[in-house]
């Protein structure tokens, strides 16, 4: 007995926790600060953490009336009807939702290289075919229309990740709206704003109703998620935006109470905690302009709550990080093995990690120059 082919599939790479590594290296965790997973340092809200405890008698009964509250809570959030809004088990239970709704066997998708895995996982999942269209270092990752729409050629779903992750790079929404007019009416564009409470940037849900002076349009979807500026990336809590005439759609694509009651409480704890977020973004907009001030190698900021550092050999130079007690991603999954990408900490973390970034550095360009390694003495 086997399983199906699945020999063209991806394998999710997860950023390693500090317990793993803590093992490996034969180290206490508290001697590690994890700047991998863009996780939120300042953790859930209080809200969300008071309500969690709350919740815990609730948990033998399904997640239906405190579903319908989250839905309700975010439809006016955003201004769209309760029907538009999925929720999901993360912002990837979103995505494939999004396959399930659209994909036929055979059918392909055009995702961003370098990009979220995920996006291709899903499509394969559901028996899809992947196309790429490329975001160039040498054009520091722009995002516009013209590159989108040179590799499209009909695929049913166009992903689009605004910001991106690694590189930060935003999508205008003109931009968007002009890849969505001009591919094919059966061609759904789907934009991943996982990010996008720290962009300085409008959300594309503006083109499913026609705001801000642009047509309503109904081939645009829109992902969002907990996990990263609402700090419940542990909860697994997303959404999909979709629509409005695909109001039936869910019921018939989603897996029955995806979303926990302890989720769907914490969310909409969470929703009303603005104070947080503002805070979680402002934390990551300091720490974004420190580490271009401070580091010494190209560092670009993007509009996320991490960096993209050119380091030259990312394997070495995180390895060395790692043993010094900083966590970051190497990005040479990403089809990026010169970079790695360093999530925006607290005050401390960030400056720890820029530090320790610079003394990695040093001491690679003095190995490589055959000069000693300078001490930290």
């Amino acid at each position: 007995m086997h399983t199906r082919d699945l020999s063209t599939h991806d394998v999710y790479e997860a950023g390693r926790g500090i317990e793993e590594v803590a093992r490996e290296l034969g180290r206490e965790p508290d001697e590690f600060v994890k700047l991998a997973s863009n996780e939120n340092p300042h953790g859930p809200s209080p809200n969300a953490v008071e309500a969690l405890r709350a919740t815990a008698d609730e948990v033998n009964s399904y997640p239906k009336a405190v579903h319908a509250d989250l839905t309700d809570a975010l439809a006016e959030r955003w201004g769209v009807d309760a029907a538009q809004i999925w929720l999901s088990a993360g912002g990837d239970g979103a995505i494939d939702y999004l396959s399930r709704a659209t994909l036929e066997p055979g059918d392909s998708v055009l995702v961003p290289e370098p990009g979220f895995a995920y996006y291709g996982m899903s499509a394969r999942y559901h028996h899809g075919t992947v196309e790429t269209y490329e975001l160039s270092k040498a054009s520091d990752f722009e995002q516009n229309a013209e590159t989108v729409l040179s590799a499209y050629d009909g695929q049913r779903v166009v992903y689009l990740t605004s910001p991106h992750n690694p590189a930060g790079s935003t999508a205008s929404l003109a931009d968007i709206e002009r890849i969505a007019a001009e591919t094919h009416d059966r061609t759904l564009v789907v934009v991943d704003e996982a990010y996008g409470e720290y962009a300085d940037a409008n959300s594309a849900v503006a083109l499913l109703d026609g705001r801000d002076g642009f047509d309503a349009r109904d081939d645009v979807a829109v992902v969002r998620t907990f996990s990263k500026a609402y700090g419940l990336a542990g909860l697994r809590l997303g959404y999909a935006i979709v629509p409005a005439d695909w109001a039936d759609a869910y019921a018939r694509v989603n897996t029955p109470f995806a979303v926990s009651v302890p989720a769907c409480r914490a969310g909409l704890a969470a929703l009303s905690d603005d104070e947080h977020v503002e805070r979680s973004v402002e934390t990551a907009r300091w720490a974004r302009e420190y580490l271009a001030d401070e580091v010494d190698a190209p560092v670009r900021t993007g509009e996320g709550n991490f960096v993209l550092v050119d380091v030259g050999d990312a394997g070495v130079v995180a390895s060395r990080l790692r043993e010094r007690g900083i966590i970051v991603r190497d990005c040479t999954s990403f089809g990026l093995p010169s970079c790695i990408r360093v999530t925006c900490g607290t005050e401390a973390e960030t400056k720890r990690a820029a530090a320790t970034l610079n003394e990695v550095l040093a001491s690679v360009d003095a190995e490589r120059d055959g000069r000693p390694e300078v001490s930290d003495a």
